[in-house]
């Protein structure tokens, strides 16, 4: 089937590689690894029980760990499903 200029494949290739670059990305962002801390790594703070055992590996307190993901910029990226107007904008 004719799709313009795009070669036969080209939406499927583009779809494979959006997910492709979406689990590289979030592999890695996998969590901690290793034994948790009793105290924070940034503050010092003592670490609760129950979150070092919910989360083997924890380094840091709750506060300190909000604060860095509020910290950490949105990821930006071209929009592969979107139009070509919308691409415009």
């Amino acid at each position: 089937m004719a799709g313009g200029w795009a070669r036969d494949g080209a939406v499927s290739e583009q779809i494979e590689a959006s997910i492709s670059d979406e689990l590289a990305r979030l592999k890695a962002r996998r969590g901690p690894q290793g034994e948790s801390l009793t105290h924070c790594a940034e503050c010092e703070e003592p670490i609760p029980e129950a979150r070092r055992v919910a989360i083997p590996g924890v380094k840091l307190c709750i506060d300190c760990q909000q604060e860095r993901d509020s910290a950490q910029a949105p990821r930006g990226g071209i929009n592969r499903r979107g139009s070509k107007d919308s691409q415009l904008k």
